[in-house]
């Protein structure tokens, strides 16, 4: 299992509609997150400065393959449709990325 935490920005005009949209999250996109061996999924949103962390536990063993199965997905495309135009991606994100990626610096069970 892989840790992950990924950081965006979000319109401050787009944070209600952002809760609305995840506080019903479309059954096949919940499916394709799990599929792709995706788990303990949460976002967290910080305000005012409106960042939001993501964080989940990946336990597969090809991430990009299953990040291109997940992309592939006409639902999840469909899902990503209505959320990324309220998502700012940061400046200094990696090439390719949309959620900027984290390196995990510390841990404690």
């Amino acid at each position: 299992m892989t840790r992950h935490g990924q950081l965006i920005g979000i319109g401050a005009d787009a944070i209600a509609e952002y809760k609305r949209l995840h506080a019903d999250v479309w059954p096949g996109v919940l499916a394709k997150i799990t599929d792709c061996n995706i788990r303990n999924y949460s976002i967290f949103l910080k305000e005012p400065e409106n960042l939001l962390f993501a964080y989940f536990e990946y336990v597969g063993t090809d991430f990009e393959a299953d990040m291109a199965k997940m992309a592939a997905d006409p639902e999840t495309q469909r899902w990503w449709s209505h959320c990324m135009p309220l998502q700012r991606p940061l400046d200094s994100r990696a090439e390719g990325e949309w959620w900027a990626e984290m390196p995990e610096v510390f841990h404690h069970d």
